[in-house]
């Protein structure tokens, strides 16, 4: 019923896989807790500025608060995603330490397991993806940076 020594080694060994798995999961919500904390600051930064701001700037702050509201969203989503993923991974090792040491069949119990955890972590990274391209399209530098000195005295001349 119980198994030996020598099976709870090769078990052990066999267990360490989806451990990495762990691991790159805490390297991506390591990723995705450090983005979401710069558009946090970001968007404080933005709203110590509304009151501040009026016009056409404060169109602009309005617009970027809510593009950061956008990517918050998918960023915290991204973070459920890895974290179920770690859940359902962690199951999993769980399963191959009861599996083994009581000799109970789980193969089919175990590459369900393993084929949920990989389908929260596409899920993560392309709710990841999302995010990075929300973020790219909707940087716009103002035509007024884009400008050297230069280029306004040239500009002032072509009049």
């Amino acid at each position: 019923m119980f198994a030996n020594t020598e099976s709870i080694i090769t078990l052990l060994s066999t267990a360490l896989t989806p451990a990495f798995l762990l691991v790159a999961l805490g390297s991506l919500l390591n990723l995705y807790t450090g983005r979401l904390a710069r558009i946090v600051d970001r968007s404080r930064d933005l709203q110590n500025r509304f009151d501040e701001s009026t016009g056409m700037e404060h169109e602009l702050v309005v617009l970027e608060l809510r593009d950061h509201d956008k990517r918050i969203q998918i960023v915290n989503l991204s973070i459920f995603h890895s974290v179920l993923s770690g859940i359902v991974v962690s199951i999993l090792i769980g399963m191959l330490f009861i599996g083994g040491l009581f000799q109970i069949d789980l193969g089919t119990q175990i590459a369900i397991a393993f084929l949920i955890a990989m389908i929260f972590l596409i899920a993560s990274l392309i709710m990841f993806l999302r995010e990075v391209r929300f973020a790219i399209r909707n940087l716009h530098i103002r035509e007024q940076f884009l400008r050297l000195p230069e280029d306004e005295r040239a500009h002032k001349k072509d009049r």
